[in-house]
């Protein structure tokens, strides 16, 4: 019988601000899905989009994962570092003639949510500020979520062609995250359900660089009292340190993990070793939105 391959998982915060307690909760279900099948789990620093970039926190976010126990394997990938890799698999895409330039903008576009495809077939590469983007089939992109289920998406029909690099020459966030997936060799993307959407396309770039499709699972997102998604668009507030054993707690219980109440009391390290040994996946499968009813960020 063949060896299963090792798992290896990973965490790819943006450094625009300090982790709240949404991304927390993911890392830490990223982290428990790596350790209980006694894989590797990988940090990424996603710091490609620089203006939204803040000083310091980077740093802020290792020092915050590391009073929580979730050490990481190996050095911190930073994005920044890939950028020979983006244009080298950009190349082959557009060796493949998927590529093309577009010079749209969103008062162009206007409220379309669907890609018209109007710079599809420009002649040549217009003397202004363009972006690229990938011509995307009319075929079915189907995967089978662990957590969430069979998923299936048209990307022409249900999205159109998307990009791949900005106009301001960011690489896009869809190319990105398939690049340093490949590069780091994860296998297992565990991440937030808001992004099961975009999976499809993730998966239609691994498709046409020949790359490997990894395993994913959706955790299901945090909400606030109000309904709505903890992010720091909604002004979610940073992961408070001074009382890790508490918040570790609330987390396994946000996590469906129905830890005993006297793991409360103990180290970080002993709760997480609980966790790791009891790590029920399947306590959150066909979640999407779990209600924050207790207040941690005090």
């Amino acid at each position: 019988m063949p060896q299963q391959p090792e798992v290896i998982g990973r965490f790819a915060p943006s450094p625009t601000g300090p982790l709240h307690l949404g991304s927390l909760y993911a890392a830490l279900g990223s982290f428990l899905e790596a350790r209980s099948q006694q894989g590797r789990w990988l940090l990424r620093i996603d710091d490609l989009d620089i203006p939204r970039n803040v000083k310091g926190a980077d740093s802020l976010i290792l020092t915050t994962l590391d009073r929580f126990g979730l050490h990481w394997d190996g050095a911190v990938m930073y994005q920044s570092q890939n950028s020979d890799s983006y244009q080298q698999l950009l190349r082959q895409l557009e060796q493949q003639a998927l590529l093309y330039p577009c010079i749209c903008s969103r008062k162009i576009l206007g409220d379309q949510l669907i890609y018209p495809g109007t710079c599809r077939h420009l002649a040549s590469i217009p003397d202004q500020a363009s972006a690229l983007r990938i011509k995307t089939l009319p075929i079915d992109i189907g995967f089978d979520d662990s957590l969430q289920g069979a998923q299936s998406s048209n990307l022409a029909d249900q999205h159109g062609d998307f990009i791949l690099k900005r106009k301001d020459g960011i690489i896009a966030y869809q190319f990105a995250v398939v690049v340093d997936d490949y590069l780091q060799q994860v296998n297992h993307v565990v991440r937030g359900v808001d992004l099961l959407e975009v999976t499809p396309r993730q998966i239609y770039l691994q498709q046409a660089l020949g790359l490997a499709t990894p395993r994913y699972s959706h955790l299901p997102i945090i909400a606030d009292k109000h309904g709505n998604k903890l992010s720091k668009q909604t002004k979610a507030q940073a992961v408070d340190l001074t009382n890790p054993q508490q918040t570790l707690f609330h987390l396994l219980q946000l996590l469906k993990q129905n830890p005993p109440a006297e793991l409360a009391f103990l180290a970080v390290d002993q709760q997480l070793a609980w966790a790791t040994k009891h790590w029920q996946a399947a306590h959150i499968a066909d979640i999407q939105t779990i209600s924050l009813t207790i207040d941690v960020t005090k």
